[in-house]
């Protein structure tokens, strides 16, 4: 009796030890309730109001692109794209086999797609299909109650409407990949489509718009119940170029087979006409996913046709190098205009016989009959009296050696070689036979065909060099070059005789009614110590074919440059096309005896 006691008082004493710790524990309950529901209740109601509400982006409809007339070259069309969720997903396999049978595509394809959007344990939704058709968009839709995780998007697809005709000039558009995603300061989105090429890429943030976003309530199947807000989307804005289609697409059917560029500007404002680089793409095809096969074959072709030959590639300026050289010669005070040279189809200079390319020679030759017949020999000399320096300078302050300036990116800046620039690159020193080869536009001096154009431009100015730009603007951005107008003047009465004289070099030029003036230009590909004929070369030594001009009509000019490469003489390969591209873009003056 006594040991019950003894337990009993023992159970009473530790009972208001029992009675506090419950209490201590309600207490805890009461206050983790009290932080549940109080304090973090607006973050706990967050979660469960995400769990039935979704947001979904409105993509921003890309800015539409014009040429000078307002004709569409880049529009938007609607496409229907398949969006993958596989947070929302019981089986992924068994929603990748659907989808491959429902697309008729390779489930590998989709996978890939897949993993390249985060893969499984993804959070968000995940684009693996574009472009889909109508039936495809209704096979999907028929199963949505038991594939979920699937949903159709509606966007926009990038439709260029002349294809290979514009392609170098507006670009195309490509996925964002992790070097643009990595940046924090970056608006994009995995899946989101960026200019890569041209216009696209040099205008992006121009043509790019703002997306929007849509807050839709689902019920726990994921089915879509009502509207719970929306910030709509900005399209872009739009863009008008400077490039007129029918110079385009003329230029274009005169390159088919035949490699090259074309290109035309108005030397007054520097707004490119025209702008072919032959062979072409065609740039709808990366307005969807480009799988490996397609790009590998791409980058592959012959020719590299993803290649902009107008600003990208850089060749010889052979003879039409001449201009330089009489703009230095007569700056310089060298040559006398009246002075003659004694061509008998080849001279001594340095111990070396260097030839002319008329074999029977131009006989005795002043600086306008030199220029008018290209004659080699006369250039040779002054080049000898010049030195590489005087060369260097002046094809400088012509603008070669140095970009342009044009709104594109990716421009190569050429070479204007002298003495430092072989000790530099070459550690050799200069030797004074790379003058002679220089001085004809051979050896190391490279231009691209803007930079001739700019030359040109500079000629038919008397001086003035407008910044070359494809996108219209109210602002004209001029250089006034370092060069005396009488200089120009005179090169320019020597490039009317090229094409308008009987013996001119350039007469397949000639349009009646026009005042056109220019230069041919016939580059080696390979090294001649003998008159073999350039078409009984094969095919990749052939010579490359130039012609730079200009024309004015009434109050207008153009300047025209075509280059085909292997084409053979300037001549007969380059400037028929300048002739063509003329009547056209001066057909209101011809047919109305005035300027329009």
């Amino acid at each position: 009796m006594r040991q019950v006691r003894e337990q009993k008082e023992d159970l009473l004493q530790r009972l208001p030890r029992l009675q506090l710790a419950l209490f201590g524990f309600l207490l805890l309950i009461a206050a983790r309730f009290w932080f549940v529901q109080v304090v973090s209740g607006d973050y706990y109601l967050e979660l469960a109001e995400n769990n039935r509400v979704r947001e979904l982006r409105l993509k921003a409809a890309r800015g539409l692109i014009y040429e000078r007339q307002g004709r569409l070259v880049a529009e938007n069309v609607p496409s229907y794209n398949l969006l993958l969720d596989p947070s929302r997903s019981q089986d992924l396999e068994k929603a990748l086999t659907f989808a491959e049978r429902s697309l008729n595509q390779p489930a590998i394809e989709l996978r890939e797609a897949l993993d390249e959007g985060g893969g499984a344990g993804s959070f968000r939704p995940i684009l693996i299909a574009e472009a889909l058709s109508l039936s495809e968009v209704a096979a999907i839709e028929a199963l949505s109650l038991e594939f979920p995780e699937f949903a159709i998007e509606v966007g926009h697809l990038r439709l260029y409407r002349n294809g290979p005709i514009t392609a170098h000039t507006l670009g195309y558009l490509g996925e964002v990949n992790p070097r643009d995603l990595a940046s924090r300061e970056s608006p994009f989105k995995p899946g989101d489509l960026i200019g890569r090429k041209g216009v696209e890429l040099a205008f992006d943030d121009t043509l790019r718009g703002v997306d929007g976003q849509r807050a839709v309530i689902v019920d726990s199947r994921g089915r879509f119940k009502e509207e719970y807000g929306r910030d709509p989307a900005k399209s872009g804005n739009n863009l008008n170029l400077g490039l007129d289609l029918d110079l385009q697409q003329e230029a274009t059917r005169y390159f088919e087979g035949r490699a090259g560029a074309v290109v035309a500007l108005d030397p007054a404002t520097g707004e490119i006409r025209a702008m072919v680089s032959a062979p072409s793409y065609n740039p709808n095809i990366f307005s969807r996913r480009l799988d490996r096969d397609a790009w590998r074959n791409l980058i592959e072709a012959p020719e590299d046709p993803l290649q902009n030959r107008v600003i990208q590639n850089t060749y010889s300026p052979g003879s039409v190098f001449k201009i330089v050289m009489a703009a230095a010669g007569l700056s310089e005070g060298v040559i006398d205009e009246e002075e003659t040279v004694w061509c008998g189809g080849s001279t001594r200079i340095y111990n070396r016989r260097w030839r002319c390319w008329k074999r029977g020679g131009h006989g005795h030759v002043a600086l306008h009959r030199a220029i008018k017949e290209s004659c080699d020999v006369y250039f040779y000399h002054l080049g000898k009296k010049l030195g590489i320096e005087r060369i260097a300078k002046y094809s400088r302050q012509l603008g070669l050696g140095r970009p342009t300036g044009i709104d594109l990116l990716g421009e190569r800046e050429g070479l204007v070689p002298d003495p430092d620039w072989s000790a530099r690159r070459r550690g050799t020193p200069w030797y004074p036979g790379e003058t002679i080869s220089v001085a004809i536009g051979q050896g190391p001096i490279l231009v691209t065909p803007l930079q001739i154009a700019t030359l040109m431009a500079a000629v038919a100015t008397n001086g003035y060099q407008a910044r070359p730009h494809v996108a219209e603007s109210s602002s004209v951005e001029k250089e006034q070059l370092a060069v005396e107008p009488w200089v120009f003047e005179r090169i320019g009465a020597a490039l009317w005789s090229v094409v308008n004289d009987q013996r001119g070099t350039g007469s397949a030029a000639r349009v009646p009614g026009i005042e056109v003036a220019g230069k041919t230009g016939t580059v080696q590909v390979v090294a001649q110590e003998t008159w073999i004929k350039s078409e009984d070369l094969p095919y990749e030594q052939r010579d490359h074919g130039w012609f730079a001009s200009y024309a004015t009509a009434g109050d207008k000019q153009l300047v025209v440059v075509v280059l085909v490469e292997h084409g053979g003489h300037g001549s007969t390969a380059a400037a028929p096309l300048a002739k063509r591209l003329y009547e056209i873009y001066f057909r209101d003056y011809l047919d109305n005896g005035q300027s329009s």
